[in-house]
């Protein structure tokens, strides 16, 4: 059945069921590789609920909208689609940090890192050559104000080097199962070249980002305050994501927008028992995608029982 080109899943319908891999690890806290890789989400037929009332439009070039728990999809539109995603690229970023480094790293930043976020106009932590933060406190300007400048640190230094960070990236995306992604960089910025996925991929990497509980700690943080210190400036940054504060249950995760990709979004929310992952990519408004996100996960909500 197709409502506005939007695709519905029903109870009759079969859905691809993503691969399985080794379970997932604790949040690596110590320096090093993870010895196996995360299990990647399995989808299944959306169950019947409380009645499919007509789904929300979701003006977006693409979106995707699922239970975690039962593997229901709830919304496909345009899911396997290849396009660049923006700045949901620094979800991966986050990600393979959380793997390679110490929370309590300290990370010396660099003139050049500075000079790539403002050479490319991009968002950025307002961060000065000289300073030393903490790998937690770089986290938080990346995921939060979406930092070009904190980004770069992490991968020249985690990688060591943009090149080989986005190598570790591509590689976590494959153990994943992300079969339609593949990163340029560290930040999603179409220089050297914008990458690609699809809203599919960046909810099956929404789901495992969110079972590590420091990035979803990270992620769902409305503000974070650095204090100033004899190494580096006090700083305060606010999280880009207008759900947070405003819609039940929300948990983040992350916000984008170049001019090729668009007004980007990957959120989630427990709702009853449920944990209800989306994405939206190529919006042209960038406050419709928050409120696109909202009527999607209260219909979705709707048509869930509640786990008892």
């Amino acid at each position: 059945m197709h409502h506005g080109g939007i695709r519905l899943i029903t109870r009759a319908a079969l859905v691809a069921t993503a691969a399985l891999v080794t379970a997932p690890q604790a949040p690596a806290l110590a320096a090093g590789p993870p010895t196996s890789a995360p299990a990647a989400p399995v989808f299944s037929a959306a169950p019947a609920g409380r009645g499919r009332a007509s789904v929300p439009s979701a003006p977006g070039r693409a979106a995707y909208l699922y239970d975690t728990g039962t593997g229901a999809v709830h919304l496909s539109k345009q899911a396997g689609k290849r396009m660049p995603v923006a700045s949901l690229t620094k979800v991966m970023t986050a990600y393979v940090v959380l793997r390679e480094a110490r929370l309590d790293d300290t990370v010396t930043i660099q003139a050049a890192d500075v000079r790539h976020a403002a050479s490319n106009g991009a968002t950025h932590a307002s961060l000065r050559a000289g300073e030393r933060l903490t790998v937690r406190d770089l986290l938080y300007a990346v995921m939060l104000p979406s930092a070009a400048d904190a980004s770069h640190a992490l991968a020249r230094v985690y990688g060591p080097g943009n090149t080989r960070f986005v190598a570790k990236m591509n590689a976590t995306a494959r153990s994943m199962g992300l079969v339609d992604t593949a990163y340029a960089s560290a930040d999603g910025l179409p220089k050297p070249a914008p990458g690609h996925s699809t809203a599919l991929d960046q909810a099956k990497l929404a789901e495992i980002a969110l079972r590590d509980p420091v990035l979803r700690t990270i992620a769902s943080s409305r503000r974070h305050v650095v204090a100033s210190s004899k190494v580096h400036r006090a700083h305060s940054w606010t999280n880009s994501n207008k759900l947070l504060g405003k819609t039940p249950g929300v948990l983040g995760l992350k916000t984008g927008y170049t001019g090729a990709a668009g007004y980007c979004l990957s959120f989630a929310a427990d709702r009853d028992g449920h944990r209800l992952v989306g994405v939206i990519l190529g919006e042209s408004s960038a406050d419709r995608r928050f409120q696109t996100a909202r009527r999607l996960l209260d219909w979705a909500s709707e048509q869930t029982p509640p786990e008892l």
